[in-house]
C-alpha cells in the first residue's frame, strides 16, 4: 500500500471522486500544508492557517499506479485555477500534491510539466496530515445530494476508468 494526498477543491468531492476509482483502498479528508498545529474546519475557512483541503488515498499500486491517480487527480478539477475551484475561493482550495515518496514527487513533477505552463499545481512536503472532522468523512455518500464542484459525470467516468 502507498500513500499520498491531493488538494483540489473542497474535500467532500475529491473524497467521492478517489472512492470510485479501483485500487484505491481508504480515503480521509483532512488538512495539510499550513502552519498551526490540530486546526480546524472554523480555522481553515478563515484563511489564516495556510492549510489545505486534502484527501489521503491509499492505494494498491499493483491495481492502480500512481500516474493514473495523478490522471485522475488532473480530470477531476482545474489545475489553471489558482486558489480556487468553482465557486470555493481561497488558498485552502489550492491544486496541490503532496507525495510519500521521491518516486512520487518525480513522477507529479514530470505530469504538471507535461500539462504546460498554465497549470497553477504544486508539489508539496508530506507534512503532518491533520484528519478533519468526522462530519466532513465521507460526506457525499451520507449526503448524496450534497454541494459538490465536481460534476456527476466526473464520478460516473472515474468508476467507469474512462477518464
Amino acid at each position: 500500500m502507498e500513500r499520498v494526498s491531493f488538494a483540489a477543491g473542497c474535500f467532500w468531492g475529491v473524497e467521492h471522486a478517489f472512492k470510485q476509482l479501483a485500487g484505491v483502498l481508504k480515503t480521509t479528508c483532512g488538512y495539510q500544508g499550513g502552519q498551526s498545529l490540530n486546526p480546524t474546519y472554523e480555522d481553515i475557512c478563515r484563511k489564516d492557517t495556510g492549510h489545505a483541503e486534502v484527501v489521503l488515498v491509499e492505494f494498491d499500486p499493483s491495481i492502480i499506479s500512481f500516474d493514473r491517480l495523478l490522471d485522475a487527480f488532473f480530470f477531476m478539477h482545474n489545475p489553471t485555477e489558482l486558489n480556487r475551484q468553482g465557486p470555493d475561493v481561497g488558498s485552502q482550495y489550492r491544486s496541490a500534491i503532496f507525495p510519500t515518496t521521491d518516486e512520487q514527487s518525480s513522477i507529479a513533477l514530470d505530469k504538471i510539466k507535461s500539462l504546460g505552463p498554465t497549470v497553477v499545481t504544486q508539489i508539496e512536503d508530506f507534512d503532518k496530515f491533520y484528519d478533519a472532522e468526522s462530519n466532513h468523512q465521507h460526506y457525499l455518500a451520507k449526503n448524496p445530494g450534497g454541494y459538490c464542484h465536481i460534476g456527476l459525470d466526473v464520478f460516473k467516468k472515474l468508476k467507469e476508468g474512462s477518464f
